[in-house]
């Protein structure tokens, strides 16, 4: 079967060649690193067109030019004073010393040099060879461009008649280039072949994305933690991801919708094991982005796009949604992701990933059979807490945004006020009154920071305190490591 597909491959390439021709004359005609438009000029390679070479020498060494027609004058006459010069009112003369009038103005010479101006001491002249080339150097840059043009149209004619083959060229040459691209992918980071098949199944195993595992692997940071997910109709297809923010809810949703997009076009996917039945569609509700432009605000650009989303997405699409309804008021927010996630569910009935702070939706897994409640795992230690970026069963107690808060550097006082406010919150939630918390909160005040504790007196800091480093010898620097280094030691 290999050997048949090569001998495909093998036959095809035989009618994707370009035409020898054009391609010599491409390459003999253009240098190798042309401008990027064609009226900037200096495309067309030295040799190429003999006219075009001696305008661009008229246009760039036009003195040189001038000097070596100096040289032949002065050859013809024998008068070795003869010189070629320019004004703003004659252009380019001849001038000799007034001495050989008679001889630049008597045959045979005049019959060359015709006299235009004789002055107290000099003769000028000119000659048809003389005024042409004046007229070839003062047009030389406008008539090297429309050259270099001509020669463009008729190279862009010449590839226009040769256009269908060289597109399917080209054709030829993006897919190879694309799988070349892919299959090094695949070999070089231990991507799979996945099994796809025609029913909505939708198992991956050990799945990674791609661009954030390069990326750590890169800085030689943290390993990516891979994980699965399972949107089979026996797994349940609608999982509600919680958790807290940074632990790796909207990684885990883009990297299965890349996984889902790398095996629909024929590409192998980073994971260890993948089994995918067709997608369709692919819908994505990520990030936060308003339309100031056409009067939409980020919340109304959420909707909009959600209401695409719910619109169109048939049984067989993939949706990934990350924070359906944040940008409203709580209870607005929470209405629109529970009806939204009850609509994907009983209308849409399509594999999807529902990522959301709301951890009262979690509760809707009693009510709908297709619906899963995954987390994020965390771990907390002495206050802090440890993202764990592993996606397991169950549903998320808290987000942690106050332990996240803390650790983007958010003042400790504004740390703990927000401690004290969510623990208040969490009470009323148990039973208090909303106003009765409200009353009960003192008003926001920071508090003023602890001095620092004054270091304790010891014998080693004693001695450091009495040290003036700018005194000390080398040798004596030495002497007070080991005087310290003793004082450490002691115990007393």
């Amino acid at each position: 079967m290999a050997e048949a597909g090569a001998e495909r491959l093998r036959a095809a390439a035989a009618d994707l060649l370009a035409p020898e021709g054009l391609v010599a004359d491409l390459t003999a005609a253009l240098v190798a690193e042309p401008t990027h438009l064609a009226r900037d000029g200096g495309f067309v390679a030295p040799g190429w067109d003999p006219e075009l070479d001696e305008t661009r020498a008229l246009r760039d060494e036009g003195r040189r030019v001038i000097a070596g027609l100096e040289a032949t004058y002065r050859a013809d006459t024998g008068i070795g004073a003869l010189k070629i010069r320019h004004n703003s009112v004659l252009g380019y003369f001849g001038e000799t010393p007034a001495g050989h009038t008679a001889k630049m103005t008597g045959p045979p010479l005049d019959a060359v040099f015709r006299h235009r101006q004789t002055t107290a001491n000099q003769v000028r002249f000119t000659t048809a060879e003389l005024s042409d080339l004046e007229t070839r150097i003062l047009t030389a840059a406008a008539r090297a461009q429309a050259l270099e043009m001509a020669v463009f149209r008729a190279l862009s004619e010449a590839v226009l008649d040769v256009a269908a083959p060289l597109q399917a060229l080209a054709r030829a040459l993006a897919e190879i280039d694309v799988s070349m691209g892919l299959a090094d992918l695949a070999r070089g980071e231990g991507w799979v072949r996945p099994r796809m098949t025609r029913d909505r199944r939708f198992q991956i195993i050990g799945g990674r994305h791609p661009v954030v595992a390069a990326a750590l692997r890169k800085t030689g940071g943290q390993t990516f933690v891979a994980n699965d997910c399972d949107l089979s109709a026996e797994a349940r297809p609608l999982w509600l991801l919680t958790g807290p923010n940074m632990a790796g809810k909207s990684t885990f949703l883009r990297q299965n919708a890349l996984i889902a997009i790398l095996a629909q076009m024929g590409a192998f996917v980073p994971a260890s094991r993948a089994e995918i039945g067709v997608v369709d569609q692919v819908f994505s509700r990520v990030g936060a982005a308003d339309d100031l432009a056409r009067g939409r605000s980020t919340f109304m650009v959420e909707m909009v796009e959600t209401a695409a989303i719910l619109n169109q997405a048939g049984p067989r699409a993939l949706v990934i949604l990350d924070e359906i309804g944040r940008g409203t008021a709580t209870y607005d927010g929470l209405s629109i992701a529970w009806a939204t996630l009850e609509h994907l569910h009983e209308v849409n009935g399509c594999r999807a990933l529902f990522a959301t702070h709301y951890h009262e939706l979690t509760a809707l897994d009693q009510r709908l059979n297709g619906l899963r409640n995954v987390t994020m795992a965390v771990r907390e230690h002495e206050g802090q807490v440890i993202f764990l970026h592993e996606v397991q069963e169950g549903a998320a107690d808290r987000s942690y945004g106050v332990q996240v808060a803390r650790l983007a550097g958010l003042p400790t006082d504004v740390v703990e006020r927000a401690r004290a406010v969510l623990d208040r919150l969490e009470s009323a939630d148990r039973g208090q009154g909303a106003q009765v918390l409200i009353d009960d909160l003192p008003l926001f005040r920071a508090a003023p920071a602890a001095p620092p504790p004054a270091p304790a007196e010891t014998p080693l800091r004693d001695r450091l305190v009495s040290v003036a480093p700018a005194a000390l010898s080398p040798r004596e620097a030495l002497d007070l490591v080991y005087e310290l280094k003793a004082l450490a030691d002691d115990p007393g």
